[in-house]
């Protein structure tokens, strides 16, 4: 990442619903964030609701919304939406994929 020192880091938000049950899912999608990211991340913050919402926001910005996005994230798919966000030019390794080499 960049230089720091002129911005904060940024907050991940996790809106879920508590009665449908999703805190795990929640707290699970976190973590991985959390391993691939660490230190770039300022926080990432769970928020019980209710209602069936299932959101992530990116420092207020909708990155993932469930009834928009049809279900829940795929950890690739967060952990590539964060990138773009947090450090474009950052490999995520096995994540971004493997490009298949030809045997000759």
């Amino acid at each position: 990442m960049t230089d720091t020192a002129d911005r904060p880091l940024p907050r991940i938000a996790i809106t879920y619903c508590s009665m449908c049950q999703w805190m795990l899912r929640a707290t699970w999608l976190g973590q991985e964030l959390l391993s691939t990211f660490g230190q770039d991340l300022g926080e990432v913050a769970l928020i019980p609701r209710t209602g069936g919402i299932f959101q992530i926001h990116y420092d207020g910005e909708l990155i993932w919304d469930r009834k928009s996005d049809g279900g829940f994230p795929d950890s690739k798919v967060l952990k590539q939406r964060v990138r773009d966000r947090l450090d474009p030019q950052r490999s995520l390794g096995h994540v971004d994929g493997h490009v298949a080499v030809e045997s000759v």
